[in-house]
């Protein structure tokens, strides 16, 4: 009745700890997630932040373009009645030519006049002349008409100077005319260019005034999205925020419900240890027995090297773990790693073999550093394959879970317990093990396991 208890309670022991790995795993799974939804969040908060930098930026690129609208609509009225002074300004230069051509036949004609007057003077001051000569042949009965004759000679000489001092004056203004006409006429052959070039103008000032309606358009639109998105993103936050609280609640539901399990899957397994310490035969006894000589014979060998001098105390009890560079999972040496690698592993090769059932017997000190195993399960690493390590390069790591833990500190003759062994990958399988304390000089040094298949 209590070897079948016994066997009942290692059922549940395993079942409790394949759930509460599965729960680890899930666990991890939850961690890691949770962690990438914290990597989520900062990505969030960065666009958050981003997205408010946006809608401000869109808010004042709107009121810049409703104040473009405006400037451009007052430019626009500006530009335009300057254009229409210049406009006018050019028919003004334009009307100019034919008021200076006017002005320049005036002073043709008036020039025209200056010469006749020239003529006339210069007849006048020949007749007074003559009549001088008249006057002087009467005698005194002429005298009073050669003093008239030599005043119209005088005024004929001031007639004559005056004529040509406004001919040459008319000549002068004449040229003057004739160099601002011509200065005009270019300036009219300009002023058509301009007139082509204000049209332009217009033309562009009216395009720039249709760009600064539609900018504003479309700025309007752009702010209408971020808003929008604003709140979205807003909205999106506040979900992974949520959810990001929920899955760190369930992480730890998760890892207390793993915790009970391991408290249940170890009231199990000390039922199953119970049993087996019990006077009954279960079909755990052949592999205790094994696990019992195999130890003695462990015992005995390092006894006898401590004795002989080919081990000290200080190298077997070193815990002085100096990891392997580049080891996935981590490997360690100590002082007792490559004397196990030469001595002991022969004979946990040996006493493996001696059942079909058994997987493996090792050595585990009391931190759970294994210095061997069998040679199936202590080859040399493959670099970037941890999943593959983890099942054929198990010696020299550290393990330490509730159960080894429970052995390494017993104090019974012997500990049972079922559990789920890890071979990577996601892969288990269900295991027993005994673990035999080891003790030498009167010092625990740890326990030798024999894991086999139920």
């Amino acid at each position: 009745m209590l070897a079948d208890l016994g066997e009942r309670s290692g059922d549940i022991a395993l079942q409790c700890s394949e759930t509460a790995g599965y729960l680890g795993e899930l666990n991890r799974r939850i961690q890691c997630d949770v962690a990438r939804l914290g990597d989520l969040q900062e990505n969030m908060d960065r666009l958050a932040a981003s997205q408010s930098d946006s809608v401000t930026a869109a808010r004042e690129l709107s009121v810049t373009a409703g104040r473009a609208g405006q400037v451009i609509a007052q430019g626009h009225d500006v530009i335009g009645l300057s254009l229409d002074g210049v406009t006018e300004l050019v028919q003004h230069v334009s009307g100019l030519e034919s008021h200076l051509r006017r002005f320049l036949s005036v002073i043709e004609t008036v020039g025209g006049i200056s010469e006749e007057l020239g003529m006339i003077a210069r007849q006048t001051r020949l007749l007074g002349i003559n009549a001088a000569i008249e006057a002087a042949r009467g005698g005194e009965a002429t005298r009073g008409f050669a003093v008239v004759a030599e005043e119209i000679r005088r005024l004929a000489e001031q007639a004559g100077e005056s004529a040509g001092s406004v001919g040459e004056k008319l000549g002068l203004l004449d040229q003057d005319a004739r160099r601002l006409i011509g200065g005009v006429e270019d300036n009219i052959v300009r002023s058509r260019g301009v007139g082509t070039h204000i049209d332009r103008l217009r033309l562009s000032v009216a395009e720039i005034a249709s760009l600064v309606g539609q900018f504003g358009e479309r700025s309007n639109a752009i702010v209408a999205c971020t808003d929008a998105a604003d709140g979205d993103v807003a909205a999106l936050r506040a979900g992974l925020s949520q959810f990001s609280r929920s899955a760190g609640e369930n992480a730890v539901r998760v890892d207390a419900s793993r915790v009970q399990l391991e408290g249940l899957e170890g009231m199990a397994n000390a039922m199953l240890d119970r049993a087996a310490h019990g006077p009954g035969k279960t079909r755990n006894s052949r592999y205790i027995a094994l696990a019992e000589e195999g130890s003695n014979e462990v015992s005995a060998l390092i006894e006898d090297a401590i004795a002989g001098g080919r081990l000290t105390a200080g190298d077997l009890f070193d815990v002085d773990y100096r990891r392997i560079e580049g080891s996935d999972p981590p490997q360690y040496l100590n002082g007792f790693t490559h004397f196990a690698d030469a001595v002991v592993q022969p004979l946990l090769d040996r006493r493996t073999a001696q059942d079909d059932a058994i997987v493996g017997c090792c050595l585990i000190d009391m931190n759970g550093y294994l210095p061997t195993h069998v040679s199936g399960r202590s080859a040399p690493q493959r670099p970037g394959a941890r999943d593959w390590n983890m099942e054929h390069a198990r010696n020299r790591q550290i393990f330490m879970d509730g159960q080894i833990r429970r052995a390494l500190d017993g104090e019974g003759d012997f500990f049972l317990c079922t559990y789920r062994q890890d071979l990577g990958e996601g892969r288990y399988r269900a295991l027993r093990s005994v673990f035999v304390p080891l003790v030498f000089g009167g010092r625990r040094w740890g326990v030798y396991e024999v894991g086999y298949l139920i």
